[in-house]
């Protein structure tokens, strides 16, 4: 058996060889860890959100065990004007060549060229540890690029860039938002998942019944009812129409009476009380929200001409270009130049009854003879044409061909339910009903996933300005 002697050196080569080679792998993958100019690996791979979730929180573990950089933080940006989407990433602080690779990543994509300012993503950033000098490291980057999908660009275990899509199933459901007010109208509703869209519906459907500023009180109960498209995560991309209102006790349910198809129906539901009495009277007290009452019917010294005539309308100040509603359904009988009017319009709502508006800066698109028109439509904007010293809304009501005063006229109720129509309406409500007494606690409306970063974030990540 040969003897080991320390002070001589072995010639097997083999066991040194492979040392040799072990170290200059671990040396290289250390480097490529660490180095500026890792590689480019585009990976397109559609992924539901637990999938992402699992594979971005395993690619960030591992870029956090790098050595000399903190923990990632989010970092939320957006693309100024006249900056490039590569800029933007630069001012998260990393480098220049960190920032080129995830721009190349998102090539293809996405157009990285032609970035329109405001663009949002979010980039996961580690700074280097112990204030060592150097750039920050980016771990990844996600933006939304449609109402349910996102792409995201990790740092994989090798220091290579991959792109993943996410793309969110859509469904649609009926939302049953329940809540207390806790601040103003439109923040209470949104703390229960509804959108602005769906709290301007209710808001003016309300808007004269109740006064929001004065007639709200802190715990005052509501309820709405409305369709929606969500995503897997929650996240509502689209809302429907408002179903069913309730604030402080009055209850308005949605109905149909025309149908899609009905005979000069548009599909747009009417709102009812609970025994099926619409909840609106045949005309609106005020077209112009808002307004102020300038002059009333009657006698008066015209301001213009400056003598006593009979003033055969109620005048609403508000500024040019405020919006003037229909008073009632109906059908444009009149839209042209008419005297001291200036521009003028009229709309006929039954055999009897008909609405003017005067001074009219301009019609609403749309608006001619013959077009039908909807209670609470906006059908023109206030000016101060004709004799007018000023801007404002001269509105008139003719019964019978002659003008009546607007205030206090015996205008006909709204509309009450009846036969199919009741029983229809019936059948709705009863559905709504069922829905809410199944429930309707607050519920949070979630975002979608962003680069699985809740576990990464620290509790008070930076914010570019």
């Amino acid at each position: 058996m040969q003897e080991f002697d320390p002070r001589r050196p072995t010639m097997r080569l083999a066991p040194k060889v492979f040392t040799a080679i072990a170290g200059l792998a671990a040396l290289g993958l250390g480097w490529k860890l660490t180095a500026p100019d890792a590689p480019v690996h585009v990976v397109a791979a559609p992924l539901d959100a637990n999938a992402l979730a699992a594979l971005q929180h395993a690619a960030f573990a591992s870029a956090e065990a790098q050595p000399g950089f903190e923990r990632p933080e989010s970092i939320p940006v957006k693309v100024r004007p006249g900056e490039t989407l590569e800029g933007a990433v630069l001012r998260t602080g990393i480098a220049p060549n960190d920032a080129h690779q995830v721009v190349a990543a998102l090539h293809g994509a996405i157009d990285t060229v032609n970035i329109k300012a405001g663009m949002a993503f979010e980039a996961a950033v580690a700074e280097r540890r112990n204030g060592r000098a150097g750039s920050a490291r980016l771990i990844g980057l996600s933006m939304r690029t449609g109402p349910s999908s996102t792409l995201t660009v990790s740092r994989t275990f090798d220091g290579a860039m991959k792109l993943r899509e996410l793309e969110e199933k859509v469904t649609d459901e009926t939302k049953v938002a329940c809540g207390k007010m806790e601040g103003s109208f439109y923040e209470s509703v949104s703390d229960v998942g509804g959108t602005p869209a769906i709290v301007s519906q209710a808001a003016q459907l309300f808007s004269h019944k109740i006064d929001f500023s004065r007639d709200i009180h802190e715990g005052d109960k509501f309820c709405l009812v409305f369709g929606r498209k969500v995503t897997e995560s929650g996240r509502t991309v689209e809302a429907g129409d408002l179903e069913y209102a309730e604030v402080k006790g009055q209850k308005f349910y949605a109905f149909d009476r025309d149908g899609p198809n009905g005979a000069g129906g548009d599909g747009k539901p009417q709102f009812f009380d609970e025994l099926g009495k619409n909840i609106k009277g045949f005309l609106l007290r005020t077209p112009v929200d808002g307004a102020r009452i300038t002059s009333t019917f009657g006698q008066r010294k015209h301001p213009v001409l400056g003598y006593t005539r009979a003033h055969q309308g109620v005048d609403f100040g508000a500024g040019t270009g405020t919006p003037i509603l229909a008073a009632g359904d109906g059908v444009v009988l009149e839209a042209r130049r008419w005297s001291g009017y200036g521009n003028w319009l009229r709309i006929r709502h039954s055999a009897q009854w008909d609405t003017g508006y005067g001074h009219i800066s301009r019609y609403a698109p749309g608006i001619r003879p013959g077009v039908h028109v909807r209670q609470g439509q906006v059908v023109a904007y206030v000016g101060a044409t004709g004799l007018a010293t000023g801007p404002h809304l001269h509105y008139e009501v003719w019964l019978n061909g002659t003008r009546v005063n607007p205030i206090g006229a015996k205008v006909p109720q709204g509309t009450i339910l009846a036969g199919g129509e009741l029983s229809r309406f019936k059948a709705q409500r009863n559905h709504i009903d069922a829905l809410l007494a199944q429930g309707g606690d607050a519920v949070e409306d979630k975002a979608t996933p962003k680069l699985a970063l809740a576990s990464l974030d620290k509790a008070k990540g930076p914010t570019l300005r």
